[in-house]
């Protein structure tokens, strides 16, 4: 491993661990610091039947009596550590509540992933090597359809479709395997469109270059095209959209438990909301971050190493986009 890819990676480390903190902080400041904070409001709010004892015990559990600068430091440090604070309705730790739940978002979010990769590689492969009428036709039109219909939507389709039509799964039980299945493949679709769009227009950009010609000149089958010389030069920009499709995934797969009925974060989300917890909100938007920025830092990490026509010099980098864009700049960087 050159030095010029680790310094790069080291700057690429920094980087990420700054955005996290500013999220956290910003995050905080909207929740404890503006004025008339939120916290406060819902503690002297009649409707919640807080007496003026518990009201005190706690903000003194929350530390809402401390000075500001001492409440963040206290709260970034938990944060650090995973200690993420007590929720204000359970009075349980807000990791314990969100450790709970997070197998099965985290379930969800995987499936719901791998379907839309399969989806999209579909998709693309029927772009290349169908008859142009539908190829070129229906096939390039899947996207934008995909695009244009929420997940919740597609989530009531296919419960009224495969569990009360047909009966391949209850809805009571929302945890089996086919439920998963069916809510993964909710979730999936919109997120397959962004794939599918960026992978057929590489795989446009690749099929016309020389390399493809003389295998199809060879007399190489279709399959093997699309799988050996086709679809990794294709596919390395995919690794871009899909780090920037996390935050789209994670915030399906709140909306996708809501419709069919998962215990995940997304019902720990709909419960803090209409309880206005605030510590466990303030938690889960804080990892929502954390995810978003370690995945996208992944992404940046690996794409050097994948893609050989990358050269570091110092500590940036250079990526292609898609085949359209060419090269866009990370940062200071040239190629061969």
């Amino acid at each position: 491993m050159s030095k010029a890819y680790l310094n790069y990676a080291a700057k690429r480390l920094i980087q990420a661990a700054v955005v996290i903190l500013l999220a956290y902080v910003f995050t905080f400041v909207v929740v404890s610091i503006l004025p008339g904070d939120p916290i406060t409001n819902v503690l002297n709010n009649p409707q919640n039947g807080f007496t003026p004892d518990e009201i005190n015990e706690i903000i003194t559990a929350q530390g809402l009596d401390k000075p500001i600068p001492v409440q963040l430091w206290t709260a970034l440090s938990g944060f650090l550590t995973g200690d993420l604070g007590l929720s204000m309705r359970t009075n349980r730790p807000v990791a314990t509540l969100i450790a709970e739940v997070l197998p099965s978002t985290l379930v969800l979010a995987s499936a719901g992933l791998v379907v839309a990769l399969l989806l999209a590689a579909v998709i693309a492969y029927g772009t290349q090597f169908l008859p142009k009428r539908f190829g070129q036709g229906l096939l390039r039109g899947f996207p934008s359809l995909f695009l244009s219909v929420p997940n919740f939507v597609i989530g009531l389709v296919l419960i009224h479709l495969f569990g009360f039509q047909l009966g391949i799964f209850r809805v009571i039980e929302p945890n089996s395997f086919w439920a998963t299945l069916f809510a993964a493949v909710a979730l999936g679709i919109p997120i397959s469109a962004q794939i599918a769009e960026v992978l057929i227009a590489n795989l446009d950009h690749e099929s016309g270059q020389e390399y493809a010609a003389v295998a199809r000149g060879r007399g190489l089958g279709q399959m093997r095209l699309f799988t050996k010389h086709l679809l990794k030069p294709s596919s390395l920009p995919v690794i871009t959209v899909i780090a920037l499709t996390i935050g789209e995934l994670l915030g399906g797969s709140l909306i996708t438990e809501t419709v069919f009925g998962r215990t995940g974060l997304g019902s720990l989300v709909q419960r803090s909301v209409s309880s206005q917890d605030l510590p466990v909100l303030q938690a889960v938007v804080s990892l929502a971050a954390v995810v978003f920025v370690l995945v996208n830092l992944i992404a940046d990490l690996a794409y050097p190493l994948l893609d050989p026509r990358v050269k570091l010099i110092g500590p940036s980098a250079r990526r292609p986009a898609t085949a359209d864009e060419g090269f866009t700049d990370l940062s200071k960087a040239v190629t061969p």
